[in-house]
């Protein structure tokens, strides 16, 4: 289940990736010269590249809670894991695409005087609505999520005799911080706007301000999905083995030196806890 969500995790970062530098053109040239159907298909996989990343950050998160804390249920779900697999990856994309539709529908390009691609909503309703959404999927929810797995996580690891539970505890510690520095200043500048479209902090200036804190902030927060393959990957354990066999199997004159590291993934002799400290690293 972990490289199932690994692998689709990558993909939503790459759809990310992909409309970003429409939007690099789009800010620095403050023209949309791409027509409408790009401005809503650039808008799509920004919006579920933005969301995919999220929700399968926390089915990882969820995984590694029901294997550490909850092994029997994981071990149901192993048996199982092909059809349960493929069922927790559509029922994500689903949800992804569902928190998306909003903003996809309310995209339009305009082919005025100044060319633009636009969130024009109906009333300020739903303006509102797509503010609070932000806030509650991409930082309420995965924060509370995230507290709750880790709260029972860190406790279950530090009470095993594993000489690698320090190593998966702090994996665990970075994975919290990390997300809250890069996506706690995106949601509070989106709170912010929130708070100006209710009726508070209606001037100019603030105005001003909020647009250049929304800038840096994006740009704190996008950056995530590019550090994504580096903590949960790079930093594994089960990842750097399998590279270092992949390397050696293909370019056995030049790594026929490094030493041989024991894979995890093949061990079959370790106990279930052994297993759950694995699945993290």
């Amino acid at each position: 289940m972990m490289d199932v969500c690994l692998f689709n995790l990558a993909l939503s970062d790459l759809l990310f990736l992909i409309s970003l530098p429409f939007w690099a053109h789009y800010a620095a040239t403050n023209m949309w010269i791409f027509g409408n159907a790009m401005c809503q298909a650039v808008t799509t996989f920004y919006m579920l590249g933005f969301y995919g990343s999220i929700f399968f950050m926390l089915l990882m998160t969820v995984d590694r809670y029901l294997v550490t804390v909850h092994a029997h249920t994981s071990l149901f779900f192993k048996r199982q894991s092909v059809s349960v697999g493929i069922a927790l990856v559509l029922f994500m994309w689903a949800l992804s695409l569902g928190a998306s539709l909003p903003t996809i529908i309310f995209s339009q390009g305009r082919n005025e005087s100044t060319k633009l691609c636009l969130l024009e909503y109906p009333n300020n309703t739903w303006r509102l609505i797509s503010y609070m959404e932000l806030n509650i999927l991409g930082l309420i929810l995965p924060l509370t999520v995230m507290g709750f797995c880790y709260s029972q996580i860190i406790p279950t690891l530090a009470a095993m005799k594993s000489k690698k539970r320090h190593k998966a505890i702090k994996l665990m510690l970075v994975l919290i911080i990390v997300f809250f520095l890069f996506w706690t200043p995106y949601n509070v500048v989106t709170f912010m706007h929130f708070l100006h479209h209710l009726g508070y902090m209606e001037t100019c200036k603030w105005l001003q301000d909020l647009g250049l804190a929304m800038q840096w902030s994006e740009t704190i927060t996008f950056s995530h999905c590019c550090i994504n393959p580096i903590i949960y990957a790079f930093v594994g354990q089960r990842f750097r083995t399998l590279v270092i066999k992949t390397l050696k199997e293909w370019f056995p004159i030049c790594f026929s030196r490094c030493r041989t590291l024991n894979s995890q993934l093949t061990d079959k002799k370790g106990s279930t806890r052994s297993t759950a400290i694995t699945t993290i690293l």
